[in-house]
């Protein structure tokens, strides 16, 4: 089973004629998302499954071979295919859950699985109060989201790369994936989670100082 990222063109069949090309390779379809529509072009993550993986290359190739269509990752997984949303639910319903001077542990830890990240880290002005993974530091990552702040758009910097402020806490979030780049639908899932569990640490904020 794999998860194939594609770009094609925002118009009626595309979709059909790659569904139609993973098939003639022995693909099933199992899900398909929709990560980002704009400009004329649609960017879709679809879960295949398969019969062996030496199939996985000539699949690419008869879906790179339909005209305006582009692939631009291809991963392995062992897992079924799970609906994003609900998934972001289950992390928010686990996030209440938690005791409050856990939550700032089960945020880090929840962003980290919902972006699929290698890293993830909640600051407190310059100070890092949650952690998992290797994380670049914060002031570095202060400084790029002040120039993409400058520029007028929080996501222009770096496009492997999450973040979401959490303003009635007072503090942000950013968590990294460096394999491959992060799309519209992924930080709007992201943003939501973060307003939520705003709201929810504030009954933990005595908790900042031990961290």
């Amino acid at each position: 089973t794999v998860i194939v990222r594609v770009w094609l063109p925002d118009e009626p069949g595309a979709l059909g004629l790659v569904a139609s090309r993973i098939g003639a390779v022995r693909g099933d379809v199992l899900s398909i998302e929709i990560l980002e529509v704009g400009g004329g072009r649609v960017i879709d993550e679809i879960v295949v499954s398969l019969p062996e993986p030496g199939l996985v290359d000539l699949m690419v190739e008869e879906v790179h071979a339909i005209d305006g269509v582009s692939v631009e990752h291809v991963r392995p997984t062992t897992e079924l295919p799970s609906d994003r949303g609900l998934q972001a639910l289950a992390l928010t319903a686990e996030l209440a859950e938690t005791e409050p001077h856990e939550r700032l542990r089960a945020l880090v830890d929840g962003v980290a699985q919902l972006t699929e990240s290698a890293w993830s880290i909640v600051v407190h002005g310059t100070d890092v109060v949650a952690s998992v993974g290797d994380s670049p530091s914060a002031d570095w990552i202060n400084s790029l989201l002040a120039g993409s702040r400058h520029l007028g758009d929080p996501h222009a910097a770096a496009g492997d790369m999450f973040w979401a402020d959490l303003p009635i806490t007072g503090m942000w979030l950013a968590a990294g994936r460096p394999d491959r780049t992060v799309h519209e639908s992924e930080r709007v899932r992201l943003d939501l989670f973060a307003r939520t569990a705003d709201a929810l640490l504030t009954s933990g904020l005595v908790g900042i100082s031990d961290t």
